[in-house]
């Protein structure tokens, strides 16, 4: 049992626990709905999660989880800050949770704890250094270097969802309109999330046709032939691209793995690469730019291996 590690995933709508053996065994999992917009009852619910693992394979009462959450601990304050799951903000979510199961906690970015996963035992494997992209309902991004994700001095290491997507001015140029800029709910403006995230595509889909349809059904009618759904498709392949071309010309990584629902769209992998390319400063670009493998099952494995 002394090789079992147990991981907690918070994420917007579940709350997944698992008891993971070696680098992707999982022995033990189980999902509950995450209470929305309930502090407390976010607290209860993980403690009874932690409680029914622990009793199901009688794991030692002191033995310690790793969980990985939306946002982070700020280094001045100690509470969490910039999640989604609002509720957690401004909160001492990690110590409310360790005393509340009388376990010692590590904690990480939900993204952090992805990209951790695929660089042990997913898509990146025996890569150095790893940049992980969540891009789902949000946009999230995690560094590994030697299997250790890097929170940073500031613990904002990663943060991929909240830097300035560039490259606005000029869409709007070549359109003949004038650029209408996106609040983000971090308080920032024009933030990636806001036009990368597989949600941003489908509103500005919507919005521009009066059409309500999901990212599956857009890149379908890209590939009928729908003009409009395959500018749609071509923007966000571009805004990726540009977004990642700055990580590589920053940090240069060993490979990148994209996550998350908008990673299924077949230009994450056949067009993405070579804009990237295009972008990158130098007469280079050899970055393998990888499908996740472990799918919704990383955040968790990621969390376990944060002990």
């Amino acid at each position: 049992m002394s090789a079992i590690r147990i991981g907690i995933d918070i994420g917007g709508t579940k709350i997944e626990a698992a008891a993971v053996r070696g680098e992707r065994d999982v022995l033990w999992r189980e999902r509950v709905p995450t209470p929305q917009g309930d502090y407390d009852a976010s607290v209860r619910a993980v403690v009874e999660i932690i409680a029914r693992v622990a009793s199901d394979l009688s794991l030692p009462a002191d033995m310690p989880v790793g969980i990985g959450a939306p946002g982070s601990i700020s280094p001045i304050s100690g509470l969490q800050r910039n999640s989604n799951s609002t509720c957690l903000n401004g909160r001492p979510f990690r110590e409310d949770l360790s005393r509340a199961m009388r376990r010692e906690v590590r904690m990480a970015n939900d993204a952090n704890c992805f990209a951790l996963a695929e660089s042990i035992a997913g898509a990146a494997r025996g890569a150095r250094v790893v940049f992980g992209v969540i891009l789902g309902t949000g946009v999230g991004g995690g560094v590994v270097i030697d299997r250790v994700a890097r929170d940073g001095r500031n613990a904002v290491g990663g943060e991929f969802g909240h830097g300035q997507q560039q490259g606005l001015a000029l869409e709007a140029l070549a359109e003949s309109r004038q650029h209408v800029p996106r609040p983000c709910y971090c308080g920032l403006v024009d933030c990636r999330e806001q036009y990368i995230a597989g949600t941003a595509v489908e509103r500005e889909f919507a919005a521009r046709t009066g059409r309500a349809m999901k990212l599956g059904e857009i890149e379908r009618a890209a590939v009928e032939g729908d003009p409009i759904a395959s500018a749609a498709i071509a923007r966000w392949t571009e805004r990726v691209a540009v977004s990642l071309a700055d990580v590589v010309n920053l940090l240069d990584p060993d490979a990148i793995v994209l996550g998350g629902g908008a990673s299924n769209l077949a230009a994450a992998i056949e067009a993405v690469p070579a804009r990237v390319a295009h972008h990158t400063f130098g007469d280079s670009f050899t970055t393998p730019v990888l499908r996740a493998e472990l799918g919704d099952s990383a955040g968790v494995i990621g969390a376990a291996w944060l002990w």
